[in-house]
């Protein structure tokens, strides 16, 4: 059902009105930084699987506070020097599934991560990686969890794994660490954004329907979880509702977005109820780096689907000189 929501030409001009906080970019750097002097190690395990024309690692990394990270590496079995490296996050709810559910980025050659979700993967993916760290109350999901804290929020831990997971793959013998790209659709495009912003190692972004993206806004017109999340929060906190956008503006991928030079490919569903345009849009606008917008007239939130995959890998293929 379509949703009411900006349309063009306002729609390509909208312009969020997301401040950005002072100490943001000291926030997020003492961030990362305290994440890496927490150490660990990168483990990696050949994972048991029927698949015969590409290998499959159990991957485990250390993430925010060295908390354990899972994913899987998935690469062409019979390969040639450095590979390209495309690092999947994924969308609210999910896990890192299991290794043969998608390998068409691996079959196109590249060297394909799928970073697990820390404390998600009950909903429509499975998932294997838990978060040690508790909360303060909350409305059910993880968009409130620890929200009247910066320092606790949920976001700050899961964000900051995407930046280790370059951490743990950028200096593997079969990594080209100069082609590394990241994607996600939903919250994982939300998080391509943060993390292209925060690491200027990410030379390309492909961030689908994006989540996290203009949080006042999309509070006002969104349908659907998760955003709604905050809603329901907020009607029963009706004392805390400064607290709560104070603690966002540090995870709004609009800022994020002013940071990142990486090349970009966005896209949007145009009857979106889950992240509607205009939030999608806010990013995209702020965007700093050459970007480019792919429209979908007559879908929700599923967006472009297999559609989209292709355009993604045409795309990618072309900028990172894969035939």
């Amino acid at each position: 059902m379509p949703i009411a929501d900006l349309v063009h030409p306002e729609l390509g001009a909208y312009e969020s009105k997301v401040v950005m906080p002072d100490d943001f970019v000291e926030f997020w750097a003492s961030t990362i930084a305290e994440a890496r002097s927490a150490g660990g190690a990168v483990d990696l395990r050949r994972a048991e699987t029927s698949l015969k024309v590409v290998e499959t690692y159990d991957v485990t990394f250390p993430g925010f506070g060295g908390h354990p990270i899972k994913g899987w590496l998935i690469m062409p079995a019979i390969r040639e020097g450095r590979l390209p490296l495309v690092i999947q996050y994924i969308g609210y709810g999910g896990g890192r599934g299991l290794p043969h559910e998608q390998l068409h980025w691996a079959a196109s050659g590249y060297a394909y991560f799928r970073m697990d979700t820390r404390g998600q993967g009950g909903e429509w993916s499975v998932g294997d990686t838990a978060d040690p760290v508790g909360s303060t109350a909350a409305f059910p999901g993880f968009m409130t969890r620890g929200v009247l804290d910066r320092n606790d929020y949920y976001y700050r831990r899961l964000l900051t794994d995407c930046v280790r997971a370059v951490d743990a793959l950028i200096d593997l013998p079969f990594i080209d660490a100069e082609r590394i790209a990241v994607c996600g659709d939903s919250q994982g495009g939300g998080m391509s954004i943060a993390a292209a912003g925060l690491d200027p190692r990410i030379k390309a972004v492909m961030a689908d329907v994006p989540f996290l993206c203009d949080f006042p806004r999309a509070v006002q017109v969104a349908l659907r979880e998760p955003y709604t999340e905050i809603v329901g929060f907020l009607a029963r906190h009706r004392d805390k509702r400064d607290r709560v956008f104070e603690t966002l503006t540090y995870f709004d991928c609009v800022n994020f977005a002013r940071f990142s030079k990486a090349r970009a490919l966005f896209s949007v569903a145009m009857m979106d109820e889950v992240c509607p345009p205009s939030t999608v849009y806010a990013a995209f606008n702020a965007y700093a780096g050459d970007k480019r917008m792919v429209e979908y007239d007559f879908n929700n939130h599923e967006g472009g689907g297999a559609y989209h995959d292709r355009e993604q890998m045409f795309w990618l293929g072309e900028l990172f000189g894969i035939d």
